[in-house]
């Protein structure tokens, strides 16, 4: 008789449909994979840890699953490449910029008294794994990207009124906002990454501004969603994350991530252990943890964009042009394929914003929960239904 599955609770960033076969496989037990949207999987992992053994997200998601204690410590002596682990997902901000917002070490290792902060100890909240540097998206006929669409302003900028659209997800988009607000010069905020509930209020009362005047399209929640907004020439400008601007390259969209002068929006992913985990269920988690940072899935990441905590991994698994890449912000050697194997990208392409470290020290946010949030949810979930086409079922707050 097969035992029951591991249960991995994720998201649509997970490209598990091409991991799947081979960790089951090597590992020789049966995986399921629990994908739901950003705000399900996190209420989820908070409420019901009983229904799942891993919770797949980010680390901006630990104040409410921790909180909640849904999930139990990690011991680093039993992950085999904890050593290996780079400085971005380990160190205290990054190489040459703090950032502000949640920065993953501030919320990595597991204090005595339960609290999380960047001061090392032998156990960890979630486990770093991959991450990536976030800005917007711009269809480029007739733009040079690089020189002419050089910051965050450009979200909010009359050129584009009626063609750009934000992501509906308030520990996101409401940064992405905020950004284009700021450097725009019409907000200024005492702390960014942790809004009072003046600045939030004031915030939203410029996004309903914006919608009302027909600046800004309506949000979208899943990541597949702008590449048809685009295709039929909806959009100019949108919050995007990779795997979708490396879907809009191959569905021939002329498409490329900007690069702000004020600084990318970060983020970090990682797993974690549900608290009810004992025994062989327990050590089947932790197989798969380390299964998941030994090269192969770090490899299928890389063709969505992403980086993976353990890049030597990943190097030694990835063909030269590949890494050059997608790692070293090389021009393309060959065309490129995608995770699933379809060509991508084109031969002498160059990587918005050039290679790893130079975009890891161009880090302006982190994706944040803040102390606000349960305030700021309810605010922006206002601003997402004003934007809303007449119709669309509404999904429910966090």
């Amino acid at each position: 008789m097969m035992s029951a599955p591991l249960r991995i609770l994720t998201t649509e960033i997970q490209p598990w449909r091409f991991l799947q076969a081979r960790a089951e496989a090597d590992l020789g037990f049966p995986l399921e994979f629990i994908e739901m949207d950003f705000i399900s999987a996190q209420r989820t992992a908070a409420v019901d840890p009983a229904g799942y053994d891993i919770y797949d997200q980010c680390f901006h998601n630990l104040d409410i699953v921790w909180y909640w204690r849904a999930i139990q410590a990690i011991d680093t002596r039993r992950i085999d490449r904890w050593d290996e682990i780079d400085d971005i997902s380990r160190m205290p901000g990054t190489p040459g910029q703090n950032g502000r917002g949640d920065v993953p070490s501030s919320r990595l290792f597991v204090q005595h008294d339960a609290t999380l902060s960047d001061s090392p100890t032998g156990r960890i909240s979630m486990l770093p794994t991959f991450y990536n540097f976030d800005s917007f998206a711009v269809e480029t006929t007739g733009i040079d990207v690089d020189r002419e669409v050089t910051s965050w302003a450009e979200l909010v900028n009359p050129r584009w009124a009626g063609r750009v659209a934000l992501v509906d997800e308030p520990a996101i988009g409401a940064f992405d906002l905020a950004m284009a607000l700021q450097a725009a010069g019409r907000m200024s905020f005492r702390d960014m990454g942790n809004m009072s509930v003046a600045e939030i209020d004031l915030l939203i009362e410029h996004g309903r501004a914006l919608v009302q005047s027909g600046h800004l399209r309506p949000f979208w929640l899943r990541a597949n969603e702008p590449v048809e907004r685009f295709l039929d020439g909806e959009l100019k400008l949108a919050s995007i994350w990779s795997p979708t601007i490396v879907q809009m390259k191959r569905a021939g969209i002329r498409v490329r991530q900007a690069r702000p002068v004020e600084g990318y929006r970060g983020w970090h992913g990682g797993m974690c252990l549900s608290r009810h985990l004992t025994g062989e269920r327990l050590d089947r988690a932790y197989a798969w943890l380390n299964w998941y940072l030994d090269g192969f899935a770090g490899a299928v990441v890389a063709r969505q964009g992403y980086y993976m905590s353990v890049p030597e991994r990943v190097k030694a698994c990835l063909p030269q042009a590949d890494w050059d890449y997608w790692y070293e912000g090389l021009p393309a050697a060959t065309d490129l394929c995608d995770a699933s194997g379809r060509p991508a990208v084109r031969a002498g392409e160059v990587r918005s914003g050039g290679a790893r470290r130079a975009r890891a020290r161009h880090v302006a946010i982190w994706n944040t929960t803040m102390d606000e949030h349960n305030y700021l949810v309810r605010r922006w979930n206002e601003l997402v239904a004003l934007a809303a086409p007449k119709g669309r079922a509404q999904r429910r707050a966090s």
